[in-house]
Formats: structure tokens, C-alpha cells, sequence
């Protein structure tokens, strides 16, 4: 007879057990589902803001977008389209030109001054030496609710009006 309480507090402890892990589940699938809708919240601004965002990006749930060389400079050039530039290159980079109205918080100091950032909701620009560190400066100010990032792809390296400079310079 006594091994028949045994089993019920057993029983019941199982029962607890499988309830908390069931608990936490759905905190994390709660988790996920806000996440979700901060980035689909994200594309319907951009859309209703006149972006042009691709199919993948929206059917993918992408977080940030990848701009071409070309599109960046269209959109840099743009004087209605209102961004902050960021620049994550490393510190001992050095490129030809760099774009002086970018916040430039290299890379390595990243994490300790992306509270710089003043604003979630205007879009960034982020640039790196090619694309590398922008790409993870995208992909961290994402998890820290940043939903307006597009990185510059290819970087410094294929910006577009440096190398329009280039040819000009050549050419004269």
C-alpha cells in the first residue's frame, strides 16, 4: 500500500515536469511569433512607404535588405529618401574616399556603441569595407528590433560613386 503514493506524487511530478517543458515551448513559439510580425510589420511600412522590395524579401521574411551597388547610390542620391549611413568598417580600414555624413562606429566596437543609433524607425544604410561587416551589423541591430536596415552589398569596395569618380578622374 505505501508504494501506491509513491507512484502518485511520481505521477504527478512527471506531470509538472511535462507542464513547465510545455510552458517554456510556448514562450519560445510566442517569441518567434512576435518576432514575425515585427519584420511583416516592417514590410507593410516599406510598401506603404513606396519601397520597392522584392517578392523574396517579403515571401522569405527577411529582415533587412541587401541593396545593390546601383540601388544604394540611387537611393544615396535621392534627396527624398531620408537614412542614416552607417559605416562598420574596420578600424585600421582606410578607403580611398569615405562618405563623411556616415556615423562611422567601426566594427570591433560595434556591440558597445550601437546605442549611437538614435532612431528605430528611419531607414539605415549600412556600409562595410565589402559587404562582410554590414551584413553583420545588419543582422545584429535586427535582433535588437532595428526592422529598417539594408545593407550596402559589396561595400566600399563597389560603391557606386567612388567608381564613378574613378572614371571621371581617369577620363579627364
Amino acid at each position: 500500500m505505501n508504494h501506491r503514493p509513491n507512484n502518485v506524487f511520481s505521477q504527478l511530478d512527471k506531470f509538472e515536469r511535462e507542464i513547465s517543458r510545455l510552458e517554456g515551448r510556448i514562450l519560445e513559439l510566442e517569441t518567434r511569433i512576435h518576432k514575425m510580425l515585427d519584420i511583416e510589420r516592417n514590410h507593410l511600412i516599406r510598401i506603404k512607404n513606396g519601397e520597392e522590395i522584392s517578392d523574396d524579401f517579403v515571401q522569405h521574411g527577411r529582415a533587412y535588405l541587401d541593396l545593390s551597388p546601383e540601388k544604394a547610390w540611387k537611393l544615396y542620391r535621392n534627396p527624398d529618401f531620408d537614412f542614416i549611413l552607417i559605416d562598420v568598417t574596420s578600424k585600421n580600414y582606410e578607403p580611398v574616399n569615405r562618405l563623411p555624413e556616415a556615423l562611422h562606429i567601426p566594427w570591433e566596437e560595434f556591440e558597445e556603441r550601437f546605442f549611437e543609433i538614435q532612431t528605430h524607425t528611419t531607414p539605415l544604410m549600412i556600409i562595410s569595407e565589402d559587404g562582410t561587416n554590414s551584413v553583420l551589423a545588419c543582422e545584429f541591430l535586427v535582433k535588437r528590433g532595428f526592422y529598417n536596415c539594408n545593407n550596402v552589398s559589396g561595400g566600399y569596395k563597389y560603391w557606386k560613386g567612388f567608381r564613378l569618380e574613378e572614371v571621371k578622374g581617369k577620363s579627364a
